[in-house]
């Protein structure tokens, strides 16, 4: 079975883990799995690095609509079976095409298609019905959490045929391989998420400045709009001694920042099934999670993690405080019991062994 999977190029966080890692287990399995990205960013960068078969469209614009005879041609000539396709412009595309293709079509939704482009007014507004209308056209519809699922057959009328679940995965490390944590003073807090009102980094500084510890210091890894309104936000908190912002980070600059921090957490207000925390937890570092997606799925109970109500600042504080006062061995044996579970239930191979059941059953 020949693969084709088609991204706009541009994603620089958990969509293109995503990609890379499912197109990277693909080849060390010796699958017939390619790359198409629309234009030349990251995806295609990170792609190559990884040995991955990576073509470029070289669309001029986000609205070059000229290359889709471009894009018909390498998909018909490639004997492509199946196209897969992650993000909203790249659904965009297919969806003016599929009727002269002669592949399957299949969707990945990575996140709520109705909060993709909130807060861009008239024109988010159209992209969000066209990536709705392209979801109702595709043959298959895989969601990241069984919440995404209702929600696209439940509100965005997409067929509950055409609609499969499959949880992200990532590669789990041995734990010899992972670097040994330092010594520090502080209790050290990570949110690694885009710098987005949907990844909730203020209810983060507000929920910190609530429990008024001094011991806490929190680092925010991640670039968006919301950067320097956060930065100001700080300030205005009186917390800049507590709160350090790094900017968007690779994952080897966090995999150093991990060797000190003693919580990973997420404050989101929507989210599918985070790779950051699935990171953090191949890292032994205890996870909290705002209750978003199907982050029960993730963190079963209370011996796994911890679960704050999502948009509840209160709530928040209450987790932070609950990890803070945990004993390092407690924190330690959480870790552990945390990454066993994610190693026997969100392995990239499992995530491509089900996506490859459901290609099977489109033939």
């Amino acid at each position: 079975m020949k693969v084709l999977h088609v991204n706009a190029g541009l994603e620089n966080g958990g969509g293109l883990s995503h990609i890379v890692n499912l197109l990277t287990e693909a080849q060390q399995e010796g699958k017939d799995f390619d790359l198409l990205t629309l234009a030349e960013g990251p995806v295609a960068e990170a792609a190559r690095k990884h040995g991955i078969n990576t073509h470029v469209l070289g669309a001029s614009s986000r609205y070059d609509l000229a290359s889709l005879r471009k894009l018909i041609k390498f998909i018909n000539n490639g004997h492509y079976d199946i196209v897969h396709t992650h993000g909203a412009r790249a659904n965009l595309f297919l969806s003016l095409i599929h009727k002269k293709i002669k592949a399957t079509w299949c969707i990945t939704v990575h996140s709520d298609p109705y909060l993709d482009f909130e807060g861009r007014g008239v024109l988010g507004s159209i992209f969000t019905k066209l990536n709705i209308h392209a979801l109702r056209k595709a043959d298959c519809v895989f969601a990241v959490t069984e919440r995404f699922a209702r929600l696209l057959i439940d509100k965005a009328q997409v067929d509950k045929n055409k609609v499969h679940v499959i949880y992200n995965g990532i590669f789990f490390h041995s734990d010899s391989e992972i670097p040994a944590k330092y010594e520090h003073t502080y209790f050290n807090i990570i949110n690694v998420a885009r710098t987005e009102k949907v990844k909730g980094q203020e209810l983060l500084l507000k929920a910190v400045k609530k429990l008024d510890d001094q011991h806490i210091r929190l680092h925010i890894a991640g670039d968006g709009s919301q950067l320097e309104p956060l930065k100001a936000l700080t300030r205005q908190l009186n917390m800049a001694p507590q709160v350090t912002f790094h900017g968007f980070m690779t994952h080897h600059q966090l995999s150093g920042l991990y060797k000190r921090i003693d919580l990973a957490v997420l404050t989101s207000y929507s989210e599918s099934f985070p790779l950051v925390l699935l990171e953090a937890t191949d890292n032994l570092i205890p996870i909290l999670s705002t209750d978003v997606g199907d982050i029960h799925k993730m963190i079963p109970g209370p011996e796994y993690g911890f679960i704050a109500k999502t948009g509840d600042i209160d709530s928040i504080a209450k987790e932070i405080n609950l990890a803070v006062n945990k004993s390092s061995k407690e924190l330690r044996t959480m870790a552990n019991t945390e990454k066993r579970y994610a190693e026997e239930h969100f392995s990239v191979k499992n995530q491509l062994a089900a996506i490859e059941e459901v290609y099977q059953s489109l033939k």
